[in-house]
């Protein structure tokens, strides 16, 4: 299996991560080659299934995939269940405990603020990981053009799969935290293919 992982902190509440990663006809926003998202059935949850369409070149394909697991407010578990043998998550690790600027230990004074602190001031950690096993892919999944071999459209559509997961990710986290700031990536390959 091939493995990618791309993370990044975002300044949003875990619970608002978890809610936006789970509205998942929302990535055709975000993607460069998925088209729409369609759910076929469910509401998010464990065996939602949806319909994505990609376009590239002068293909397009339907993948059809599933949720397999959520934990909300930090895990969405998902599979691919027709054509290839592919899954993954997004995870979502709140801000460690403590920090801030409270009062601390030593402070005599007892003005104490019950106000919950801003949940931006101190980012979480949102990451897209994916498994893939592009061997496992069907050849009879694409309707391909005359003198064009499924091996080629393999070889040339593996290396978008990065360029997508970063774009996809980084897109999503400008519109969560409302910004256009820069958005430092940490990528994970385990693969001579991506």
């Amino acid at each position: 299996m091939d493995e990618l992982v791309v993370s990044t902190d975002v300044y949003a509440a875990p619970e608002d991560v978890y809610a936006f990663l789970l509205d998942f006809p929302r990535y055709a926003n975000y993607s460069e080659y998925l088209r729409e998202v369609r759910t076929l059935e469910g509401e998010g949850g464990p065996n939602t299934r949806y319909a994505l369409t990609f376009a590239w070149w002068k293909i397009t394909y339907t993948a059809h995939s599933r949720v397999t697991g959520v934990e909300p407010p930090e895990r969405i578990d998902w599979e691919i269940t027709k054509d290839i043998d592919a899954s993954g998550c997004w995870r979502v690790t709140p801000p460690e405990a403590g920090g801030g600027s409270g009062p601390t230990a030593t402070d005599d004074t007892d003005d104490t603020d019950d106000t919950a602190a801003d949940p931006t001031d101190r980012p979480c950690e949102v990451a897209l990981e994916v498994e893939f096993d592009p061997g496992s892919a069907s050849s009879d999944a694409l309707d391909l053009p005359t003198l064009v071999s499924f091996d080629w459209v393999v070889k040339k559509a593996i290396p978008l799969i990065r360029g997508e997961a970063e774009r996809v990710v980084e897109r999503a986290v400008r519109d969560l935290e409302d910004s256009t700031r820069d958005v430092d990536l940490d990528v994970y390959v385990d693969s001579a293919r991506i």
